[in-house]
């Protein structure tokens, strides 16, 4: 087997065994984050490339150095291959994240100091969609809608209220722990009603969307902003899509806008999962994403855990944990002794604060990654349940132990080989 960590390993072995021990993590727990995922080796092996030594401000062909003939194709090839995966007009792929994404097309269709409207992170939202505590929400004036306490969905009669009230520049959907699919051409409607411009943050949902089983916003919006890892199994990364008259504003907006030099070894990356999303496997997986997702809804919702809004449609689910008699914090710790990462989340007008929470946020696509399936999701809800039902330390070691042979069963990076710490 390749050891890709050799010459790492000689150069500075203390950063190879810290990379190792991140290998063995990975390899034998359960990865159940919803914006988690496993890139495939070639995106890996694209990231880790001389490309990585190019300085290239600029676009193709209009760039402020020289010796950009080759990544000049590279970062077309990734465009190109953009534009054809979600039918877009145009597409920028130098954002270095998706808030990153999200800030460049708020600056480009908003100015400062209008108001924006997107959905409130407690109910779902991101914190780059005008919270407080990040310059979204200073830089603008953002006002918040949420879900209908009972349904746990998007109320688009309070979205319609809000506007017409509010008149905002900008209104975003999308968020980081709403589970359900969006109504694309409701807000569509809403924001043609009040003359915003709509944007879509599909990051938790761009695979979906890829693979075909998840409406598109691209039709809808004039802005669609992504990450291209977590269902895109992509770099870590952003992406920005739009029609052809916000191309020009987008792109200045990003360059030189808010970012210098692009991270061509992360294009490089990009481009290749746009083309690995490009195959039928890849629709495939997505279609197994939310079936997994779907079967692990209600085996814990059998087990008598709350789903916010009742299950899934996605990835994704936001899962009450009170009637397990633990905060979402402590959900989080219990599952982590026992080999299940997860992250704690409010859940809508949670009594706890967002350090505590009363929820945990669980998804599918690493899982998925691996290969399992429908059956390997109800004996995942089992051990979830055992584990905060018994959080006895023996109680959790034995179930770690199911969890590592579970884990084993399906083998994550076959190809690397294990070092010192595996």
């Amino acid at each position: 087997m390749l050891d890709h960590n050799a010459p790492l390993r000689a150069a500075d072995p203390e950063v190879a065994a810290l990379i190792d021990r991140e290998l063995f993590r990975q390899r034998e727990g359960l990865e159940l984050i919803a914006s988690e995922n496993f890139a495939s080796r070639a995106v890996i092996d694209a990231m880790g490339t001389p490309l990585t030594n190019k300085y290239s401000e600029g676009y193709p062909r209009k760039r402020y150095y020289g010796g950009n003939e080759v990544v000049d194709q590279i970062e077309q090839l990734a465009i190109d291959r953009a534009k054809a995966l979600f039918a877009a007009q145009h597409a920028n792929v130098q954002p270095h994240a998706g808030a990153q994404a999200n800030f460049a097309a708020f600056m480009a269709v908003a100015a400062p100091g209008s108001t924006i409207l997107a959905m409130a992170l407690p109910h779902g939202g991101h914190l780059s969609h005008g919270h407080p505590v990040n310059h979204s929400g200073t830089i603008w004036r953002a006002v918040h809608y949420g879900v209908d306490p009972d349904s746990g969905r998007i109320d688009m009669d309070q979205v319609r209220e809000l506007a017409r009230r509010e008149r905002p520049k900008l209104i975003v959907c999308g968020g980081s722990a709403y589970s359900r699919i969006i109504d694309f051409p409701a807000f569509r409607s809403v924001a043609d009603e009040v003359e915003a411009t709509l944007l879509v943050d599909m990051a938790h949902f761009a695979g979906l969307v890829a693979g075909g089983v998840h409406p598109s916003p691209v039709p809808h919006a004039q802005v669609v902003t992504s990450t291209t890892h977590k269902t895109l199994r992509g770099p870590r990364g952003g992406l920005i899509l739009c029609g052809d008259p916000l191309a020009k504003a987008i792109d200045k907006s990003v360059f030189p806008g808010t970012q210098g030099g692009p991270l061509e070894h992360v294009i490089a990356a990009k481009a290749v999962a746009f083309g690995e999303a490009l195959t039928p496997e890849f629709r495939r997986y997505a279609g197994q994403v939310v079936a997994n997702a779907k079967r692990l809804a209600t085996a814990l919702s059998e087990r008598g855990l709350r789903i916010i809004s009742g299950g899934t449609d996605t990835h994704v689910m936001l899962v009450d944990v009170r009637s397990k008699n633990v905060t979402g914090k402590r959900a989080e710790e219990l599952l982590g002794q026992a080999a299940m990462t997860v992250n704690r989340n409010t859940i809508p007008n949670d009594p706890a604060s967002p350090f505590v929470t009363s929820g945990v946020r669980l998804g599918t696509p690493a899982l998925t990654t691996r290969g399992m399936g429908e059956a390997e999701m109800v004996q995942i809800a089992d051990l979830i349940d055992r584990a905060l039902t018994d959080p006895e330390p023996a109680s959790l070691v034995r179930i770690r132990r199911e969890v590592e042979q579970l884990s084993r069963r399906f083998p994550l990076y076959q190809s690397v080989k294990k070092g010192a710490a595996a």
